[in-house]
């Protein structure tokens, strides 16, 4: 398929997804997208794992989730659908909190748009839209979506990749979207090693961003290696504001499984 088409298809998207609204999500994956794909024909399962050892004592609404001494997962199944375009599911989405235990937080559809073999580009770039359903105590509306665009440089060796996600729950105008960037850093040691600092920030909705203090801004140093069996991705995160967790643990563990 033609570059222009791979356009217009991915803005079709784009357009669609972005219905007015902002909604409030809890964290169930902490990663940057770098615009790889799964290639034509392959299925690829990722595990999500994060613990809170020091968070927000207080639930974001009545009856949610509590990040402090939280554990949140989710088990992501994607296939290369073309050399373009992969598609993905997130289940279970799932948590274990002090106040609810294990609960079981909905579903998501993921389409992944990006520009052809992105790894060996000096410039990549994409768009991931997500569409989910959630658990009454996992956000406040059963039906939001996330829009994240990729835009990104390898420069031997270091990498730099920024996602200025936009998040929406269907209601309200382009200025209730919330405003989610995430960025990444890294330095690749070898082939097989990398290192990088990351950055994951809420500023709340366009039209009026929360204070600064209030938002929430958080700072991963993370470890990656891409070994035979699976890729392993290991990061500590810090908050810098009264509206983050004060430290986060992740984990990511992906392999192709044909």
């Amino acid at each position: 398929m033609r570059k222009v088409d791979v356009r217009r298809l991915a803005m079709s998207w784009l357009a669609l997804a972005v219905i007015p609204g902002a909604c409030l999500a809890q964290a169930d994956e902490i990663q940057v997208y770098d615009g790889g794909l799964a290639p034509p024909g392959v299925f690829n399962l990722t595990l999500h794992n994060n613990y809170t050892p020091s968070g927000i004592k207080q639930p974001a609404f009545p009856g949610a989730v509590t990040s402090h001494h939280a554990w949140v997962g989710v088990a992501e199944w994607a296939y290369g659908v073309t050399d373009w375009f992969e598609a993905g599911l997130y289940l279970p989405l799932y948590s274990v909190d002090e106040d609810l235990g294990a609960t079981i937080n909905g579903f998501k559809l993921r389409t992944l748009f990006a520009v052809p073999n992105a790894d060996d580009r000096t410039f990549f770039y994409g768009v991931n839209i997500e569409y989910s359903y959630n658990g009454k105590h996992w956000d406040t509306k059963r039906f939001t979506s996330e829009i994240r665009p990729i835009v990104g440089w390898h420069l031997r060796p270091i990498d730099i990749v920024v996602n200025p996600i936009l998040d929406t729950n269907w209601e309200g105008g382009i200025g209730d979207l919330e405003f989610v960037p995430s960025t990444r850093i890294a330095w690749n040691a070898s082939p097989e090693w990398a290192v990088a600092v990351e950055e994951y920030a809420d500023f709340g909705v366009l039209k009026d961003f929360a204070p600064a203090d209030s938002q929430a801004h958080q700072l991963f140093g993370v470890i990656d290696y891409a070994a035979d069996l699976m890729d392993i991705e290991l990061g500590v995160g810090f908050g810098l504001t009264s509206g983050s967790d004060d430290s986060t643990l992740k984990l990511i563990l992906s392999k192709d499984l044909n």
